[in-house]
């Protein structure tokens, strides 16, 4: 059925989603049930807080995606859920209830890969836009709190296939932005604040030294991509260290002591409330951090398109909105001649849409997964 409607599931994280779509490109609904205010107090996500909130949230969220979506769990053609990877016990949340209504429904249940969710967002938007021609080879970058992976993409009959060909050896991007909010007392979630603080600072600020990979045991070919090309890997973990280093040195500990405190209770994070308790030294170096972070992340892409010479680059996952990451890939994809494209800011975080519309594939060649199947809190992509 090539105009199939599919109720898609997410529950990877700290989001609780639920939405219908119609054959991989109209988004019926989209609902998303946010856990910041439970992971706010204590600077990110807490696993086991994170899989209450789902068992919590999950009926209440389908429930409402069909009916925003004018359809019943009768109406809908298969259900299909994040199998990994993300935090098990959070996943188990989302499975055990697909289970449950594929077994009840007697409905296809298709299992979903979060990080092509997060490719096939992008696939989604340009659908969306009447966009259904892609040049290929495609490159994607997945950027968020959890992973930062370079795939190589390749299309055929339906079916979708990826090569890795780089990823962080240590920090996820969006991790890294975290942690630093959280040393400098900035609020949860950490990156769309740094991302509307920064304009206030000198980006140049602070120097901070490109990242180092020398390991001879995990360098660009010997861990090459299974082609024999070359590897683009990341790491994050020592900018994280260079600005505590900055923190310490330059003795910023006391306004971020009083930045905790003047924010102490506030119902959630937001740019404009940390503004006013951040000092110039402060803003130039949340300025200086993000600037590192984005350069780094262009740079390591455009190289790894010019290898493989990819004709099209996505630029998808939670860091995906920020600001100046778009304006900066946007600039340099232009400059190589490489068609770039991201999803809308509400897609571009964890959403279930994503989720659906990757399934479709799967649903169209008949993909499904058996009962037996279970959550996979390290999936690869493939």
């Amino acid at each position: 059925m090539r105009n199939g409607f599919i109720l898609g599931i997410e529950s990877s994280c700290d989001e609780t989603a639920a939405a219908v779509v119609r054959a991989g490109e109209q988004i019926i609904s989209n609902v998303v049930f946010s856990q910041i205010a439970t992971h706010q107090p204590y600077g990110g996500v807490v696993p086991e807080l994170a899989s209450r909130e789902h068992l919590r949230a999950i009926v209440p969220v389908v429930r409402k995606a069909l009916a925003d979506a004018g359809q019943t769990y009768q109406s809908v053609d298969a259900i299909a859920v994040t199998q990994g990877p993300g935090l098990a016990g959070a996943l188990l949340v989302g499975i055990s209830y697909a289970k449950a209504l594929a077994f009840a429904l007697d409905k296809p249940l298709i299992a979903v890969n979060h990080l092509e969710g997060h490719i096939h967002a992008v696939l989604l938007e340009e659908r969306r836009k009447g966009n259904h021609e892609l040049r290929f080879p495609v490159l994607a970058l997945v950027v968020s709190g959890g992973h930062t992976h370079l795939y190589l993409a390749t299309h055929e009959d339906n079916c979708w296939s990826y090569q890795n060909i780089g990823h962080t050896r240590d920090d996820a991007a969006g991790e890294a932005f975290d942690k630093v909010a959280k040393l400098l007392a900035l609020g949860y979630p950490g990156g769309p604040i740094i991302d509307k603080l920064s304009i206030h600072g000198n980006p140049h600020a602070v120097q901070f030294p490109p990242s180092q990979l020398k390991h001879k045991d995990r360098n660009e070919r010997n861990i090459g991509a299974s082609n024999g090309g070359p590897r683009f890997d990341f790491s994050y973990s020592g900018i994280k260290t260079a600005v505590l280093r900055y923190v310490e040195t330059h003795d910023l500990q006391k306004s971020s002591a009083e930045r905790r405190s003047a924010l102490l209770g506030m119902p959630q994070g937001k740019a404009e409330d940390c503004l006013p308790y951040c000092d110039k030294r402060t803003l130039d170096l949340v300025a200086s951090f993000q600037r590192a972070m984005v350069e780094d992340l262009a740079a390591k892409t455009l190289a790894a398109a010019r290898a493989y010479d990819a004709a099209t680059l996505f630029v998808t996952g939670g860091v995906a909105a920020n600001q100046e990451l778009r304006q900066k890939f946007e600039q340099d994809a232009a400059n190589e001649g490489v068609a770039v494209y991201f999803p809308s800011r509400p897609l571009s975080t964890d959403n279930a849409a994503m989720i659906a519309a990757a399934a479709y594939p799967k649903f169209l060649s008949g993909d499904f997964a058996s009962m037996e199947f279970s959550a996979e809190a390290g999936m690869a992509l493939k």
